[in-house]
């Protein structure tokens, strides 16, 4: 979303580095910041704003600071057959808990055609296609998703109940870059608002309802509402069934339903964070799926009919004034492509958060702002 050449940047390896320095001074152990920091850099690398480093300070670091987000992750398995697992993540760091229920469900597929592992009381684990590309590198099919705080409200409604809640699918193709579908069930999500705040810019219309039923886009006011109820997030398809509201808040459901049902977890007010006036863990629940295509069909075939699949919907007739039609995962792989070369650049929000942390945390860095 951010101009090419607007803001100043810095290379993919220095916010990497920089993420994992910051997460090992307030308490997470090398490996798992490690692991945090290289969810967040492939959100950056993909040109997602919303959930790369410019989460680092208000989620990660604010969380762990406050108590209600444990450094050091401690993964139980509550329950576990063959093809299925129920992890509980005791409050620790999503990413930690969400990459190993991954590689759970994947080694699970590998011997038995598929796995789905359900996770509870697990923290913001941040961009949901990081999992599934695990899978799609592998070979396989991945499909995960999370319920999150309340901030959809369902059709006809105000009130935030359900998360953003993605619903999240990558399969492999014979071509660079996989088919690739990371989104929420809402319009928007919060954090994109965010970026939009950051820009100083009003959301477009849709996005988000106020209490009074009426559309709003004033951004910085929405960012307050949002926490505290005044407003919500409208699900896909916006506010009204003949524009296929219905549609979202039926598949937000769906996911609230597979992180929270599975695996006996918190779900709707009860991941709001707050207790009785005081900060209390999130608690989420994910679930992962790995589906092995060997045990369908050769994973070549596979490959080259979904890239068949891809091209043919490239090459369909264009709308007038319209130059080319894009796939799922085709522009995050452009756009890794510059980043990787050119670097991330980052908005003037953003840079006083790191420099903050910098002079918080005595850390040696000289960024270019």
């Amino acid at each position: 979303m951010y101009s090419n050449n607007e803001y100043p940047r810095v290379s993919v390896e220095t916010l990497e580095q920089f993420m994992i320095d910051v997460l090992t001074k307030v308490g997470v152990p090398e490996d798992d910041a490690k692991v945090v920091a290289e969810v967040l850099i492939t959100s950056d690398k993909f040109g997602i704003e919303s959930h790369g480093i410019s989460r680092l300070k208000p989620i990660y670091y604010t969380r762990i600071k406050q108590g209600i987000l444990n450094p050091v992750t401690k993964i139980d398995v509550v329950k576990e057959g063959p093809t299925t697992a129920v992890l509980d993540g005791n409050h620790g760091m999503g990413h930690v808990i969400g990459k190993r229920a991954m590689e759970m469900a994947i080694s699970k597929a590998k011997e038995y055609g598929m796995g789905m592992v359900a996770v509870r009381n697990s923290s913001h684990y941040g961009i949901a296609g990081y999992y599934t590309l695990m899978a799609a590198n592998a070979g396989m099919i991945g499909i995960t998703g999370t319920n999150a705080r309340p901030s959809i409200a369902p059709t006809f409604g105000v009130e935030p109940m359900l998360g953003t809640n993605p619903l999240t699918f990558t399969m492999p193709s014979d071509e660079e870059f996989p088919f690739f579908l990371d989104c929420a069930t809402s319009m928007s999500q919060r954090g994109k608002i965010e970026v939009y705040g950051r820009l100083e810019k009003d959301i477009p219309e849709g996005w988000v309802i106020g209490n009074d039923g009426k559309v709003r886009t004033d951004t910085l006011n929405i960012l307050k509402d949002l926490s505290s109820g005044e407003a919500a997030l409208t699900p896909v398809g916006g506010i009204e069934e003949a524009t296929g509201s219905h549609k979202g808040y039926g598949y937000a459901t769906v996911v609230e339903i597979l992180s929270a049902a599975l695996q006996g977890g918190a779900f709707l007010h009860a991941l709001s964070g707050m207790k009785d006036g005081q900060r209390v863990p999130h608690a989420l629940g994910h679930f992962f799926i790995a589906i092995n295509i060997e045990a369908f069909t050769s994973l070549d075939e596979f490959k080259k009919t979904t890239g068949d699949i891809l091209r043919a919907l490239r090459a369909s007739k264009k709308a007038p004034g319209r130059e080319r039609i894009y796939t799922a995962g085709e522009k995050e792989y452009y756009i890794c492509q510059e980043r990787m070369a050119q670097g991330v650049p980052i908005v003037p929000s953003l840079q006083k958060e790191m420099l903050q942390l910098v002079e918080e945390l005595d850390l040696d860095y000289e960024f270019p702002f």
